[in-house]
């Protein structure tokens, strides 16, 4: 074989598995076949890992897919198997250039990198078969159904990693979200069981799912990331300290100890790398010994010695006992000698070039090329090469037909070696929390206190506020109250306070649920805590942070000003202020998660803000009756009120056509306004639907 370029995949004990795809000017063969052990020629190269197994290649079409498994695997939906070819006994090698001691570790010196959690944990085993899936696009005028995923079908049991493989757009993705039930979508057809039997909310707790993007708190550390997680997640029966030593074991076994009580960072803030990230995220979801252990791309973004650490990880974690899927985009020949059953999806290499037709660089199978030519000659391309028809119709379905399909099919029927009780653990629909809901509302708040407290207290935000008081105080400095022309200007400066903390915290809040949705959807997917615990603890511990900045604000103005000097009008002011904030707080929480889109959110925050602050009873007098009533609903409205109670109930029972009463109503209407917007929020994150049984 002149100027062949082969390459093999082998992997047995006694046995060996040989794949070789040969190719020169005109001729060329892809091999896949059960060999004993043989000498290759030095030109080829060779992957192989020591587990006995047979390879089977099959190509589905999703558009078009391929799956290379074990035994124990099943094909894809329309599938289509590569088998029969032989590479001479001259060319079979019994070398082994790659070696898992080859594998650099991220560990210290000297020190020893402890196995991952080998404690028992509930088996999984993980059947699709003739899974299905369809979206509806829909457009200005008309709806389109679009096929994702078509008859796919296989299987991963416990301590194998099956990788699915495809470029960007080939459903990998969508096939992983079905198989971790991470979608609100159910497929269209098929099944997918887990232990035989359909999902349920128990096995909220036993999946974990690591996904693309690194979900991740940018101001907490390495170590606080994981203590927290595991004092959330790991069962109530374990001690807070228990806990605390799980997280430390896991940073020991992901090799994280010099980055422990480092900020993980974001895109304006230095944090760890992103192999370190990365292991961070699957830290989060290996904390509970997970007996279902779902990832997507793990490897993407990273350099080739970090995504080797990465899938090396994967194969340790899998050699414990867990079931392990990932999804993986262009993996070396070092990753891909690491899993035991692979799925390629869609477009991909030699294979599935084939499979779509595209032989314009590449040269086909004799077999095939014998069938073509034993057909008809118009069935044959402008360059000589097979139709991707012919391809499809003349050699893959027929070769999945006839050797692939019913075998691997009858194969999930198999019934999993597993008692009674073991299976009936998956039907449980009692879901297990790991804290009570007051520990978990004081894990959350102490969380959420540790991440915001960065930007409350930003150089930027402190500025904004400091700079905006001076120069308020500048120009209304030492104003005097006992002429009614100062009286009217310390009243604008009233006002201007009761827009400033309304319009601040609106759009402060707006950003709150958006930018956390995909954190909040990660972790009430895997039942880390339940939403009320989560909303009550996100919307108290902004709370002591919102009051530093008033009051810094309220220290200059109020003295600079020269507003009514007394210990009672200045801390009344402050609490009217306060008063005023978490009332704002609450229509910006309320909008963020009513509508979860930044744009839509801000747009409609400043008409809503705009209208209160023109009906806030300072620019307008005489208000229509038929629009009066929006003042009422207006927090700069009553705030104002309350202000101008506090600093001239001892001068005049009314000022700009305002009456200056109690301020019961006032008060009243405002702390409504705090738990009515709060309510609000909640409601909409409850409708907002993160995923089945969220």
């Amino acid at each position: 074989m002149d100027n062949a370029l082969s390459s093999g995949i082998s992997r047995g004990k006694s046995d060996e598995l040989v794949e070789a795809e040969g190719g020169g000017s005109s001729t060329g063969s892809t091999t896949l076949s059960r060999k004993s052990s043989r000498r290759m020629s030095p030109k080829n190269t060779h992957i192989r890992k020591a587990r006995s197994a047979q390879l089977k290649v099959e190509v589905d079409e999703v558009s078009s897919g391929v799956a290379l498994s074990r035994a124990s695997s099943a094909s894809l939906g329309l599938s289509f198997s590569f088998t029969g070819f032989t590479l001479p006994p001259d060319e079979i090698s019994d070398t082994k250039p790659f070696s898992d001691d080859d594998i650099p570790e991220d560990i210290e010196p000297g020190t020893h990198k402890p196995k991952f959690q080998t404690e028992p944990t509930l088996p999984l085993y993980l059947k699709f078969k003739d899974v299905t899936y369809k979206v509806v696009i829909k457009g200005l005028t008309t709806s389109q159904e679009k096929d994702i995923l078509k008859g796919i079908t296989g299987s991963v049991n416990p301590g194998e990693v099956l990788a699915l493989m495809g470029p960007s757009g080939s459903g990998k993705t969508s096939l992983l979200n079905l198989l971790g039930a991470r979608t609100s979508q159910s497929i269209n057809d098929g099944s997918i069981t887990y232990n035989d039997l359909p999902y349920s909310k128990f096995l909220k707790s036993r999946i974990g799912f690591v996904t693309q993007d690194d979900v991740l708190f940018a101001h907490l550390t390495v170590k606080e990331t994981l203590t927290y997680a595991a004092r959330l997640k790991l069962p109530n029966t374990l001690t807070r300290e228990q806990k605390e030593q799980r997280a430390l074991d896991v940073i020991v076994e992901l090799g994280l100890e010099r980055c422990q009580d480092t900020m993980i960072g974001g895109s304006f803030v230095r944090g760890v790398s992103g192999g370190e990230r990365k292991r961070v995220c699957i830290g989060n979801e290996i904390l509970i010994n997970p007996s279902l252990l779902f990832l997507d791309e793990p490897t993407s973004g990273l350099d080739s010695t970090t995504a080797l650490r990465i899938v090396q990880m994967l194969h340790d974690i899998a050699e414990a006992g867990k079931t392990v899927v990932t999804t993986i985009h262009q993996p070396s020949s070092r990753l891909f000698h690491k899993f035991d059953k692979l799925i390629l999806l869609g477009k991909a290499e030699f294979l599935l070039d084939l499979a779509n037709g595209n032989m314009n660089d590449i040269s086909v199978p004799s077999e095939l090329k014998d069938k073509v030519h034993m057909g008809n000659s118009e069935a044959e391309t402008c360059n000589g090469k097979p139709s991707a028809a012919v391809v499809q119709e003349q050699y893959l379905v027929e070769a999945y037909e006839t050797r692939v399909a019913e075998t691997e099919k009858k194969k999930l029927m198999v019934p999993i070696p597993l008692d009674k009780d073991l299976k009936s653990k998956v039907c449980s629909q009692k879901r297990q929390w790991g804290a009570s809901w007051l520990e978990q509302f004081f894990i959350l708040f102490s969380r959420g206190f540790k991440e915001r407290r960065h930007d409350y207290f930003s150089w930027l935000r402190i500025t904004q506020v400091l700079s905006t008081a001076i120069i308020l105080g500048l120009l209304w400095w030492q104003s005097d109250s006992s002429n009614p022309k100062g009286l009217q200007d310390q009243a604008g400066l009233l006002f201007f306070i009761a827009v400033f903390w309304g319009f601040f915290p609106v759009f402060t809040a707006i950003f709150t649920f958006p930018q956390e949705r995909a954190m909040l959807a990660k972790e009430r997917a895997s039942d880390m805590y339940r939403l009320s615990a989560y909303f009550l603890a996100r919307t108290t511990s902004d709370l002591p942070l919102d009051l530093v900045l008033p009051v810094l604000f309220l220290l200059v103005v109020y003295f600079m000003a020269g507003l009514r000097l007394s210990p009672g009008p200045f801390f009344l002011s402050i609490l009217t202020v306060f008063l005023c904030i978490v009332a704002a707080q609450g229509l910006g929480l309320a909008i963020g998660a009513t509508l979860m889109d930044l744009k839509r959110a801000t747009t409609l925050a400043s008409v809503t803000v705009m209208t209160f602050m023109l009906a806030g009873g300072f620019f307008v007098k005489k208000v229509p009756i038929f629009i009066s009533w929006i003042r009422y609903l207006s927090f700069n409205y009553h705030t104002y009120k309350l202000l101008l109670k506090v600093q001239y109930e001892h001068i005049t029972p009314s000022i700009n056509g305002i009456r200056i009463d109690s301020g019961f109503n006032e008060v009243a209407a405002l702390i409504a306004m705090v738990f009515g917007y709060r309510l609000l929020a909640y409601l909409s994150l409850r409708r907002m639907k993160l995923q089945p049984g969220a």
